[in-house]
């Protein structure tokens, strides 16, 4: 219990912007937890953090912590995180957006972003529906499912945003859930240490607006479906196919190396001017 006060004293704004706007149950208090651990472990200090965030539920984190932040605008988040690597690369940049935050207006920033290979950490809260402006379908909503604005079920398929990212270019893809918490932590230490443009998509619950029209339950039954539903890289790479139906895979998607955008274009800047370079 010491340490856990530690840290909510050390990382948190607890005297001057609790209590949170979340929804009780909700899975961002939780993400929040991780993330504040994963800094901790890799011994950053705070004035090297930057945590960015667009519009939404995902998109209030920023408030409560006590790094360097930035609340911009829908969708724009990677834009704002990226001029800020560029213009202060000592930093580590971490950006939290939710599923229609980053893939649906920020879409096309998202996949630019992998393309680039831009060295931010890319924090992605997939809870499958727009939670703060009513419940309306997002691209994650899978399709059958209703929401606000699919009140007969979503006729539109969803994508996975780790998938895409794998695709785009991203170094490292990982995916986790708020009912594995420990491996959410890992997931995000290995995003930080990573050089280039990491992603780390988090299977959260959103039972105030999704779970309720979807009759799933409370916060607990929505927590135990991603415990019953999810299945680790390792233990899929077992599985056949058709026992693989309906579940998703949590762990580490792809790791691997290249160079990052900020050393490529300090190259260019450099040969620009003369300096160095063939």
């Amino acid at each position: 219990m010491g340490d856990i006060t530690k840290l909510i004293h050390h990382y948190l704004r607890h005297d001057k912007k609790f209590p949170h706007v979340w929804c009780p149950g909700c899975g961002i208090g939780i993400i929040l937890g991780a993330l504040i651990r994963a800094v901790d472990h890799k011994g950053y200090e705070k004035d090297e953090i930057v945590l960015v965030s667009g519009i939404g539920c995902t998109g209030r984190l920023p408030v409560y912590v006590d790094f360097n932040t930035l609340h911009t605008t829908h969708g724009r988040a990677l834009t704002f995180a990226t001029g800020m690597k560029l213009a202060k690369p000592r930093l580590k940049v971490i950006v939290v957006m939710g599923d229609g935050d980053a893939v649906a207006i920020g879409g096309n920033h998202f996949i630019h972003a992998a393309r680039r290979n831009i060295d931010l950490t890319a924090i992605i809260v997939n809870n499958s529906v727009y939670g703060m402006t009513g419940g309306q379908y997002s691209p994650t909503t899978p399709y059958g499912m209703k929401t606000a604005t699919s009140v007969y079920s979503n006729v539109e398929h969803s994508f996975s945003m780790s998938e895409l990212a794998v695709t785009a270019g991203a170094v490292f893809v990982g995916r986790g859930t708020v009912y594995h918490a420990k491996l959410l932590e890992s997931l995000m230490e290995k995003a930080f240490q990573k050089v280039g443009f990491s992603v780390v998509e988090i299977i959260s619950h959103c039972h105030t607006q999704y779970g309720r029209m979807n009759r799933m339950g409370s916060a607990v039954e929505m927590m135990e479906w991603q415990r019953d539903h999810a299945v680790t890289m390792e233990k899929a790479a077992q599985m056949k196919e058709e026992d693989l139906k309906g579940k998703f895979r949590i762990g580490v998607l792809i790791d691997r190396d290249l160079p990052p955008y900020q050393d490529e274009y300090e190259r260019v800047r450099r040969w620009s001017k003369g300096v160095g370079g063939e």
